[in-house]
């Protein structure tokens, strides 16, 4: 069984801004609160995957590589909007950070994801890094098809 163990925050500055990073789109088959299937291109490669339920910062992950091909036409019968991003991954002090800048209705969302190896792994705080959302539904993907960041002060 693999086990996500994953902890997500805001992002605050430009610190985090090296490269170019990797454009994302992505849509959920199904995003039900105990378990998500998730279609994703990143770039010149796409995935499936399915999650089950958050408890604290960690899930169960299983992430099949699929032809883009199949993954675009996924995305047609996606449950709720596309998802796009541009994803940076950037390495800090022995971890590796993906940061997601949103685009499309969640333009001007910044957050910054780290996977561990134990819940409670002590890590170094990088200078970008905002307040803690791990635990905050607003902020999972399959939320933000749902109820965009442009809309939540509306």
């Amino acid at each position: 069984m693999a086990v996500e163990i994953e902890r997500k925050f805001l992002v605050r500055g430009d610190g985090w801004r090296k490269g170019a990073g990797v454009r994302i789109r992505q849509g959920y088959l199904n995003r039900d609160k105990e378990r998500t299937v998730r279609v994703r291109i990143a770039g010149d490669k796409a995935f499936l995957t399915v999650k089950g339920v958050s408890t604290g910062s960690s899930r169960r992950e299983y992430e099949y590589a699929i032809p883009v091909t199949d993954a675009e036409e996924l995305l047609k019968i996606c449950d709720g909007a596309i998802l796009e991003k541009i994803r940076r991954t950037l390495d800090w002090k022995g971890l590796v950070w993906e940061v997601d800048e949103f685009l499309g209705a969640n333009e001007g969302l910044i957050v910054a994801e780290v996977e561990l190896e134990t819940e409670d792994q002590p890590f170094e705080r990088p200078e970008w890094l905002g307040a803690e959302v791990t635990g905050d539904p607003r902020y999972f993907n399959s939320n933000l098809c749902a109820h965009p960041f442009s809309f939540w002060g509306k």
